[in-house]
């Protein structure tokens, strides 16, 4: 299944459209993983189905998801004004307060909001274009009725359900832990995760406010789902709101090349991943021929800088993004543009 960066499975193909460059966001099926052909399924009616899997949940996992929140500006712990118990119902409403510097922080029907600037009422900050094309109400519409699927018709992707398989294997050694669902969008993993048991607590965490709330309406449509599961988080992934050291595996689907600084927000997954903890990511690949052509790495620059997009980091440079904030093992499973890669936080 896994493979060493030195093997890793490989069947991208070298010709990639420069107009899917220019996009800000994850667009690209001969889908093909291990010698399988994938076809792209329905999205909506795919995340219905609740994945069967065997719950590994113990109460020791249970009592310290209880204190896995922290203030996004000295890390400490937050204190609860009512039921730390950590649900999609207990955190409505709730307000959290750091005992450093005694800062609030509050919710709404739908999620937290842990931003540093969060319940500011007159100062703000420009965001790149990639992070508020994400806050936009009608993308997070359609972000599950038609934007995702198309990273299948067009780069490679496998599809939700089949990405969800590749990622268990990659998190065998943390399940039963908890997970972090980096840049969630409108939660089709978190929910996947959710359901499947496997995890003692899904944090849902995605700067969009839009997002977040897409992702609440899903999962008040679903009959039985498991809320008690899964917290919904608005948080900065260059500055994630958890002690270090408290997280057994983050997973971003599709997500690292929207981030302004992948250095930034990885360097942070591996702060506030447990030693042993895993990081899972896909995004967009480019390597092979392109590697090659002079104008390739500025040209990518210039666009990141406009875009805030960090499209097509080759398999290297992704390696050595992950070496770079500490972590080890790198691994990844490839097909065309699309790449899955795991790396590890040293015991």
């Amino acid at each position: 299944m896994m493979a060493s960066v030195g093997m890793c499975n490989n069947s991208i193909s070298s010709s990639i459209s420069i107009s899917a460059v220019l996009l800000p966001t994850r667009l690209l099926s001969y889908n093909l993983i291990h010698g399988r052909h994938f076809t792209a399924q329905p999205l909506r009616a795919s995340l219905a189905t609740v994945v069967d899997t065997d719950p590994l949940i113990d109460e020791t996992k249970l009592n310290i998801r209880k204190n896995i929140l922290a203030c996004p500006i000295c890390y400490e712990r937050l204190i609860w004004n009512g039921d730390p118990d950590l649900s999609l119902k207990s955190v409505a409403r709730s307000t959290l307060k750091c005992s450093t510097c005694k800062k609030s922080y509050s919710g709404n029907d739908s999620h937290l909001d842990l931003t540093i600037t969060g319940g500011g009422k007159v100062y703000g900050e420009p965001m790149a274009v990639s992070t508020e094309l994400f806050r936009n109400p009608l993308v997070s519409f359609l972000y599950e009725r038609g934007w995702r699927q198309s990273f299948s018709l067009v780069g490679g992707f496998p599809g939700p359900e089949k990405e969800f398989e590749l990622s268990k294997e990659y998190l065998k050694p943390v399940l039963g832990g908890n997970i972090v669902d980096a840049s969630c969008g409108s939660g089709m993993f978190s929910r996947l995760f959710a359901k499947s048991g496997l995890f003692s607590l899904v944090i849902a965490l995605d700067f969009s406010e839009t997002m977040l709330q897409q992702c609440y309406d899903f999962v008040k449509q679903e009959d039985n789902f498991p809320e008690e599961n899964l917290i919904l988080v608005r948080a900065d992934i260059s500055r994630l709101p958890f002690p270090s050291s408290t997280v057994d595996a983050v997973h971003a689907g599709a997500a690292l090349h929207c981030w302004p600084s992948p250095s930034a927000a990885v360097a942070e997954i591996s702060r506030v991943l447990k030693p042993g903890g895993i990081f899972v990511a896909t995004t967009y690949i480019a390597d092979g021929l392109l590697s090659y052509l002079p104008l390739r790495r500025p040209l990518r620059q210039n666009i990141a800088q406009l875009s805030g997009s960090h499209a097509f980091l080759s398999e290297m440079e992704l390696e050595d993004l992950c070496t770079s904030c500490g972590l080890v093992n790198f691994t990844c499973t490839r097909n065309r543009s699309f790449v899955m890669i795991s790396a590890m936080k040293p015991v």
